[in-house]
């Protein structure tokens, strides 16, 4: 469904990405992870047709995103970063505003069965600002639907929600997958990539430096993690292969050991020297 061969982009002097290459099925949830500034968005604005590669070409089922920018609007929708929907207005008019624009057939029917696969069908004449950040992020997605995009690119979608609403977010876009869709998901939360993502790509400094399933992954670099305080008290960890070499270390160690399962952010550090959520900022 989506192609990037080698794509590069440059502001000024600073390479945002550097020959970027992966591809994505149809039907799959896809997550690049990576801090802010690694070039997520960037990509994003890329294969959604806001902005163009300097080198390298992007195709979206089959048509180059470049010369076909006005096709591919038609087979796409995004769910931004940031929150741009019309406050003073309600959650309807929101709807109907965007289906208006966008000529979609049967409008009013499709309103009503997506606020209601959302439920938020009670809040259809409430205005927007008097929403929680947790169902304005719910009208993010029902706005995104609602012109039955063939891929649907999340940049960031739970941002700044807590962990409970994160979750009811997650099953939301598991059941977007569920009807066969494409999902192109940007993020820097760990958890949320393994709970979501089929596979994953490892953005740093505009290179992809991993590209695999989660579980792939965690085994390439080691399946298994000893945290423990070094001479000094601080916490340090290692990354074993196998169990017993975890043991191993472990026993060599003082009291306070911890023996745990390789995550993403394990991943993350081990091939970058660097966290992902260090410079997170909500």
């Amino acid at each position: 469904m989506i192609t990037v061969e080698k794509i590069s982009k440059f502001y000024g002097n600073l390479k945002a990405l550097d020959a970027v290459s992966f591809q994505i099925g149809e039907g799959e949830i896809f997550g690049l992870l990576g801090p802010n500034g690694a070039g997520k968005t960037t990509t994003v604005k890329i294969l959604t047709t806001l902005t163009n590669p300097d080198e390298g070409r992007c195709l979206i089922d089959g048509m180059d995103v470049v010369l076909n920018s006005h096709q591919i609007k038609s087979i796409i929708a995004v769910v931004p970063q940031e929150n741009n929907l019309e406050r003073e207005l309600t959650v309807y008019e929101n709807l109907l505003i965007y289906g208006m624009l966008h000529k979609v057939k049967d409008l009013r029917r499709k309103i009503s069965d997506i606020l209601n696969s959302l439920d938020i069908s009670h809040k259809k004449n409430s205005l927007v600002n008097s929403l929680s950040g947790g169902l304005q992020r719910r009208l993010l997605l029902a706005r995104a639907l609602l012109s039955n995009p063939k891929v649907l690119f999340l940049d960031e979608p739970s941002i700044g929600l807590d962990a409970h609403i994160r979750r009811q977010l997650w099953q939301i876009i598991r059941s977007i997958k569920s009807e066969g869709k494409t999902v192109f998901l940007t993020t820097h939360y760990i958890e949320e990539a393994e709970a979501l993502c089929d596979r994953v790509g490892i953005l740093s400094h505009g290179k992809l430096i991993a590209l695999g399933t989660p579980e792939e992954l965690k085994r390439e670099v080691g399946e298994f993690v000893v945290e423990y305080l070094d001479k000094e008290g601080r916490s340090t960890s290692s990354i074993c292969q196998k169990k017993e070499e975890a043991y191993e270390i472990a026993k060599s160690k003082n009291d306070r050991v911890t023996i745990r399962k390789t995550n993403l952010e394990d991943v993350f550090v081990k091939l970058t020297g660097e966290r992902i959520l260090e410079k997170d900022k909500g």
